[in-house]
């Protein structure tokens, strides 16, 4: 089967799998849940433009992630539809993969390049009548809560990715697991090539966060019965990834089998070295920072005035993309938003460590902000949290009860691509308020900016390499991370109001010439260091020429 339609660019022939549990590609295919999805989806636009040599390879979930609804309370519910998609092929492919001790059939469908302009993705179900249920309801849910199907998802990525790329004859030189839930793929390796060092020169990875949520470990004891290790030597294979009390950390067992591997960020890479120095034998942590594909996410008549230099163009045009996410929220909310009035976003995953709520910390002087008379602004959250985090949908729940009578305030549900192109492309104002150090890379400012939304952030992840004060964004100072964390928000808090309050609004309102300045150097320094072609062509250089 031919899985390119065009001829391959000369400087990336290496025959490249990239392992990822969800691609956020079109509205359409739900199979991705947040900003590493959004990342991969990027990643694979990019390379079907550079014409590169790789191949996507991911899941297909039959109920995606989740459908984001509302309880009659207005809090926030979650239910599950089955997905169809009937522009996916059936290769007619199918392997067997042991899971749990027993044999699983795995069959693959083909997201063609053409169809979304993206690297051909080849997509695996379990859902075939030749499971049982349990088998089948292995790629149901998007990162399932139980912790058993969890680990079958790995192993049906890992080692059934592996063996379809086989029937398929794709000759996979390099094989990059982005995140280490694909990690089984290391030990079907190692039942091909018969040796460690031989895997350590075909394997590459990708780590995304220092959050100890997006560092999986599992009971060793578990691990083995789930197959997880596959034939491979179990002491041999354990020792790649053992920690404490017998317990197997994913990203610990993909640095020691690796031959290299890289953080998201600048920031991120200097995290990482520091998280895992301890340990012996990991491989070099490089960074590659995030980036978004502009073509994607950029609404081409606000890129053609920019591009021209034509602001008044550029003002209208920003003034109907305001008014298209402001129908949205009289939709969702019932509530009409004025174009006129400063408007501040704060949307991505829902996670504690992002601090979705900072903004309301001083609530008075939040209430002030929004119903003053004069320069008001108003303000728009929008995310998913985990279905099964129960900390951050309080937080979601919270803000909605905090802010449900209030003028000018709205949060809206449904947050997946559609509402974010058009949430980047209405702002004014992207706002990011992390703990300094836990935002690996963060990549929604990217495409906020590359519309014209002007990113108010402390210096976490990307920001760090992008910022120029007051010149292409607002940026806020940040309290030290080794602090008390309610002393760090306290601060954090303190530091957000100050910035919106003596440099946000004042510009908007009163120094528009210094604004659409501002407007016009972020969407040029992002454009220029943070579009995904730049960041795929770093891959093949940095890190899959690097392994070879």
């Amino acid at each position: 089967m031919n899985l390119f339609p065009f001829e391959i660019h000369s400087e990336y022939q290496t025959k490249v799998a990239y392992f990822s549990m969800e691609f956020a590609i079109h509205q359409s295919l739900k199979i991705y849940s947040g900003g590493l999805g959004f990342l991969a989806g990027s990643h694979m636009h990019s390379a079907y433009d550079l014409r590169q040599h790789l191949v996507g390879v991911g899941m297909l979930w039959k109920y995606g992630y989740y459908d984001q609804t509302q309880q009659e309370d207005q809090t926030l519910a979650v239910s599950y539809t089955i997905k169809k998609y009937s522009f996916l092929k059936d290769t007619g492919i199918k392997v067997q993969v042991e899971v749990f001790g027993k044999s699983i059939t795995v069959k693959a469908y083909l997201l063609e390049a053409e169809t979304f302009k993206s690297a051909p993705i080849i997509l695996l179900s379990t859902d075939v009548p030749e499971n049982d249920y349990l088998s089948q309801s292995i790629t149901h849910h998007l990162y399932d809560p139980n912790e058993h199907t969890r680990i079958a998802q790995s192993i049906v990525l890992g080692v059934g990715g592996a063996k379809i790329l086989e029937a398929l004859q794709y000759n996979t030189d390099i094989f990059h697991i982005n995140e280490a839930h694909a990690l089984p793929v290391a030990y079907h390796l190692y039942e091909q090539l018969g040796s460690w060092e031989r895997v350590r020169h075909h394997l590459v990875f990708t780590t995304h966060t220092p959050e100890k949520a997006g560092n999986e470990s599992h009971s060793i004891d578990l691990l083995k019965y789930a197959s997880f290790f596959q034939h491979a030597h179990w002491d041999e294979a354990i020792q790649k990834g053992v920690v404490e009390n017998g317990m197997f950390d994913y990203t610990l067992a993909a640095l020691r089998m690796a031959k290299k591997a890289n953080a998201v960020s600048k920031i991120h890479g200097d995290v990482s070295r520091g998280m895992w120095s301890s340990y012996e034998g990991i491989c070099s942590i490089d960074h590659i920072t995030n980036a978004q594909h502009k073509g994607f996410w950029t609404d081409s008549e606000l890129l053609q005035a920019y591009e021209k230099h034509d602001l008044e163009s550029f003002k209208k045009r920003k003034r109907e993309l305001k008014q298209l996410l402001f129908e949205e929220v009289a939709n969702q909310e019932g509530d009409w938003f004025s174009p006129d009035v400063l408007t501040v976003v704060w949307a991505r995953r829902f996670a504690g460590y992002k601090r979705p709520d900072l903004l309301l910390r001083q609530f008075e002087r939040f209430l002030h902000l929004v119903n003053r008379s004069e320069q008001p602004i108003q303000v728009i959250w929008a995310g998913k949290p985990y279905p099964k985090d129960q900390g951050a949908i309080d937080l979601f729940n919270h803000i909605k009860r905090m802010t449900k009578e209030l003028p000018r305030v709205a949060i809206l549900m449904g947050y997946e691509l559609q509402l974010s192109r058009l949430l980047k492309q209405g702002a004014d104002v992207w706002l990011n308020n992390p703990r300094f150090t836990r935002e690996a890379s963060g990549t929604s400012g990217m495409t906020a900016a590359m519309n014209g939304t002007i990113n108010l952030s402390n210096s976490d992840g990307w920001i760090y390499e992008f910022e120029h004060k007051n010149e292409n964004m607002f940026l806020m100072p940040h309290a030290a991370p080794e602090l008390p964390v309610q002393e760090m928000d306290d601060l954090d808090a303190e530091y957000l109001y100050q910035t919106l309050e003596n440099e946000v609004i004042p510009t908007y309102y009163h120094h528009p010439e210094k604004w659409h300045s501002m407007v016009f150097a972020g969407m040029k320094d992002v454009m220029e260091g943070f579009n995904s072609n730049r960041m795929a062509n770093e891959y093949y250089v940095k890190l899959y020429h690097a392994a070879i």
